[in-house]
C-alpha cells in the first residue's frame, strides 16, 4: 500500500469514528433534548414536566419567606409542549401563581406570577412599558388546558397568550381563557433552591 492510499484509508476511518460518536451521543441524550439542552418540541409529552416540583391541590409551598397553599392547577398543552400553572393563596395581597416549565436541571424554569388586575396595557406591541420596566415580546400562542381545584375556570378549554420579558429574570404575561378578556401578570424567575414543598398528604 503506497503512502497516498494509506493516508486516505486513515482519513476515512477517522470520519467513521466521528460519525459513530455523534450518533451514539444523540441517541442517548436524556428526554430527546435538542443540542442546546432544551427538550425537543417534536417529542410527545404525556404530562407537564418539573420532576419533584409537581404539586397537587392542598400542598403548601414556601417561596423565599412566604408560604402559600395550592388552590388549583391548570395544565396546558400546545402541540407536543406542555407546562403547568399552580394557583397560590396566602390569604393576603394579589393573586399569585407558579408556572413550571422544562425537563428539569438547567432547563427547568419556575416563574412566580403576580396578577395586575388594574393594568390597562394590551398585548401585541413589540415592547410594553409597565411598572417602570420595558418588556420585549417573546412569544405568542394558543394552548388547550384542563383545570382542577379553585381556578374559576371550566374544567377544560383553550387559552391564548402573549409573553414578554425584561432582562433575564422579569416576565410579563397576557392570558385569555375561552372568550374572556386578557389577564395581565408580572413574573419573576425564581431559583428552584428557593422553593420548598410540603405535600398535603405526606411524601409522594
Amino acid at each position: 500500500m503506497d503512502g497516498a492510499l494509506a493516508y486516505l484509508v486513515a482519513v476515512v476511518a477517522v470520519l467513521v469514528v466521528v460519525v459513530l460518536v455523534v450518533v451514539v451521543r444523540a441517541a442517548t441524550r436524556p428526554g430527546g433534548a435538542s443540542p442546546d439542552g432544551r427538550p425537543a418540541r417534536g417529542g410527545a409529552t404525556d404530562a407537564p414536566r418539573g420532576g419533584r416540583h409537581r404539586l397537587a391541590v392542598g400542598d403548601r409551598v414556601r417561596i423565599g419567606e412566604r408560604e402559600y397553599v395550592v388552590n388549583g392547577t391548570i395544565r396546558l398543552v400546545e402541540g407536543d409542549w406542555s407546562w403547568v400553572q399552580y394557583l397560590l393563596d396566602d390569604n393576603s395581597g394579589p393573586a399569585r401563581r407558579l408556572s413550571v416549565e422544562g425537563a428539569g436541571g438547567a432547563d427547568l424554569e419556575l416563574v412566580l406570577w403576580t396578577a395586575e388586575p388594574g393594568a390597562t396595557v394590551t398585548p401585541g406591541a413589540p415592547t410594553i412599558d409597565l411598572g417602570g420596566r420595558r418588556y420585549t415580546w417573546a412569544e405568542t400562542g394558543q394552548a388547550r388546558y384542563t383545570a382542577i381545584g379553585e381556578t374559576g375556570l371550566p374544567s377544560a378549554g383553550t387559552m391564548r397568550y402573549h409573553d414578554y420579558q425584561s432582562g433575564s429574570n422579569a416576565r410579563l404575561s397576557f392570558e385569555a381563557y375561552g372568550e374572556e378578556g386578557w389577564r395581565v401578570a408580572r413574573g419573576d424567575l425564581i431559583d428552584p433552591a428557593d422553593l420548598a414543598i410540603r405535600p398535603a398528604g405526606g411524601e409522594r
